[in-house]
């Protein structure tokens, strides 16, 4: 499995890594355990994103642990956005963010930016 990242991603990546310095360590396990068994999703941990009207498949993951938030496991607030490309066995890596009070849509804007 091949994995990549959008420059947007990675830019909001920098910017999370300041607060949750474990992120790096995080987004490499969650590859290696989750994502290459499951990459077209494991209800509720990382469920499919309908309605966009486009063939690329995106994905969403809720639960995602970062030990940087220590005492919250899984429910830490991270939100990681990728989309699969089954053919090409290639996750790419769309957006990721903090849901501080409430949990936004995801940036629609960029998925169909890239992939419409």
């Amino acid at each position: 499995m091949e994995f990549s990242s959008l420059s947007e991603f990675d830019k909001e990546l920098k910017k999370l890594l300041k607060k949750f310095r474990t992120l790096i360590k995080d987004l490499d396990l969650l590859q290696e355990r989750i994502l290459l068994k499951y990459p077209r999703g494991y209800p509720p941990v990382i469920f499919r994103i309908d309605n966009l009207g486009i063939q690329t498949e995106i994905y969403k993951i809720k639960h995602f642990r970062c030990k940087a938030l220590k005492h919250k496991g899984s429910r830490s607030g991270i939100r990681i956005i990728y989309a699969y490309f089954p053919d090409k066995q290639k996750i790419e890596f769309i957006e990721i963010y903090y849901k501080e009070k409430d949990d936004r849509d995801c940036g629609r804007e960029r998925i169909l930016k890239y992939y419409s």
